[in-house]
């Protein structure tokens, strides 16, 4: 392995990072919760929610918008392809 060579802990961004990266590049405010949408939708692996609630709340699903941005987002963190 060379030292360009990522692991993949070193290649996963932080949703702070991602927010960051969306912000500058795209000029749109994410949420967590969007990132979280779009990181799922990819089948990337998420920490376990305890605060999940009841469901009984509408859950506000991401713009197509700010799905493209933090889909570029991701592949720039070369955490999907």
């Amino acid at each position: 392995m060379s030292e360009l060579d990522l692991t993949s802990a070193e290649s996963k961004a932080t949703y702070a990072e991602i927010k960051k990266y969306v912000l500058d590049k795209f000029g749109l405010k994410v949420s967590q919760l969007y990132i979280a949408q779009v990181k799922r939708e990819f089948g990337l692996i998420e920490r376990i929610n305890y605060n999940v609630g009841e469901g009984k709340n509408h859950v506000p699903q991401v713009t197509p918008e700010k799905r493209e941005a933090i889909i570029d987002a991701l592949k720039h963190f070369q955490m999907i392809e």
